[in-house]
């Protein structure tokens, strides 16, 4: 089938190239000629581990191909996706449809045949109608049909997610989109993926409630973590408790410093803002919201804590700055709230991240930007890991407790243990659990 893409952000480039190696020939169109100029180069513009081999193949191929045209690209078109940002806006959390209308519009001026429209961006309820009432207003005797089919892409697994995914929804009125959509996702039909058809409005909430959820548990055992802190239990052991029951499951029952990135923060705001909209205000997403932001400035409480409730002059070595290992994607990440209130305490800062860097410089200033992990840590007061990369597992402790200047090590997301560590003489605090101190 013959598929476009509008957006080559991180949904548009993934779901591109996956569908080119389902056998379909996909164009992937973006307005910025400088990011198509790199894609077609081989150079890509965000980094998801092995999406790179996934690009190259299938454009050496000729399944995937990159372009600015959408009118030409659409030619002979089966279904062309919708997969550019929605933003939240400033002040309500409202999330921005205008670059969603916007290719709607686009769109509306390059049919020339039956397609199927297929709304893959993070949308409110009701504005893939809006998609299909633009379309209509622009070109009234357009022949498609209109389907919203939300994307459940985990950054840093995504090409797993897409091609063994849970399940994959599809919000549609019409037969003829149905079997349009069950054509291009055959080959999951093939291993018994289950695909859920609903009506429209069903499938743009299913996206919004899903991370919302899974931001909710989060929440709650980063509540349990500070709970278990003040009564000498270990969180590890409670959430494990807890995941065994197979109705709660022990995924994303992991403590740490809130979450971030491009999706939870925004959608857990939106599906708020789309709740008080609707009269049936959601108080658990409000509470997640207001509870995640302030655990993020309490972290770098508990840092200062660390060293002694006074970081003025003391040089601390910050691990890891985007929100999750295995993407260099900075948005939301909990750095992004720790390291200016260290910096403001008067902390001289010394970071380093295997991905996030070229992003982080960008965000962050009046920092020392280090070239690995030991480079950060020589002279350091304290080092704070925030970022569970893999490289950041295995660190020689030895050398680590050489280079510092004071063994002080705020473990945020729980690589460690804590016996291990003051064995090796580190003054260690971690998150929902009692840490042994150094004799």
């Amino acid at each position: 089938m013959r598929v476009v893409m509008i957006g080559c952000g991180y949904v548009g480039l993934v779901s591109g190239a996956c569908f080119s190696e389902f056998g379909h020939d996909v164009i992937c169109v973006d307005n910025d000629k400088e990011k198509i100029e790199h894609l077609k180069h081989g150079k890509m513009t965000i980094y998801e581990p092995g999406l790179d081999a996934l690009v190259r193949d299938n454009f050496v191929s000729g399944r995937l191909s990159f372009s600015t045209d959408l009118k030409r690209s659409m030619s002979n078109a089966d279904a062309v996706f919708i997969a550019v940002g929605t933003p939240s806006r400033r002040g309500d959390g409202e999330a921005d449809v205008s670059y969603v209308l916007a290719a709607a519009e686009e769109i509306a001026t390059s049919l020339s045949g039956y397609t199927v429209v297929v709304s893959k961006s993070t949308v409110p309820v009701g504005t893939t109608r809006r998609i299909a009432n633009v379309i209509r207003s622009r070109h009234p005797g357009a022949d498609f049909d209109i389907a919203s089919n939300p994307e459940f892409l985990r950054e840093g697994s995504a090409i797993n997610d897409f091609m063994r995914p849970d399940r994959v929804v599809v919000g549609t009125n019409s037969e003829r989109a149905r079997n349009t959509m069950r054509d291009l996702y055959r080959p999951l039909f093939l291993i018994e993926t289950p695909v859920i058809f609903t009506s429209l409005e069903s499938a743009e909430l299913t996206k919004y409630a899903a991370n919302t959820f899974l931001a909710t548990k989060i929440t709650f055992i980063n509540e349990m973590a500070d709970l278990c802190e003040k009564v000498g239990a270990d969180v590890h052991d409670v959430a494990r408790g807890m995941g065994l029951d197979r109705r709660i499951g022990s995924k994303f029952l992991h403590p740490g410093p809130g979450f971030g990135g491009s999706c939870f923060p925004k959608d857990t705001l939106a599906l708020t803002h789309i709740a008080e909209a609707a009269g049936a205000p959601s108080r658990i997403s409000e509470t997640v919201v207001q509870v995640n932001r302030d655990r993020k400035k309490r972290m770098a409480k508990k840092i200062i804590d660390a060293c002694g409730g006074d970081v003025n002059g003391a040089t601390i070595a910050v691990l890891g700055l985007t929100f999750k290992p295995n993407t260099d994607d900075m948005r939301e990440a909990p750095s992004l709230d720790i390291i200016p209130v260290l910096a403001e305490a008067g902390a001289t800062l010394r970071l380093y991240d295997p991905e996030g860097m070229a992003s982080a410089k960008e965000i962050l200033d009046d920092v020392t930007w280090c070239e690995g992990s030991y480079e950060a840590v020589e002279g350091a007061d304290a080092v704070a890991i925030l970022t569970e990369w893999n490289q950041f597992r295995a660190l020689d402790l030895i050398r680590i407790r050489n280079l510092m200047r004071k063994p002080v090590v705020i473990d945020l997301r729980n690589v460690y243990d804590p016996t291990t560590m003051a064995a090796a003489g580190f003054i260690y605090e971690s998150v929902g659990r009692t840490c042994t101190q150094p004799e």
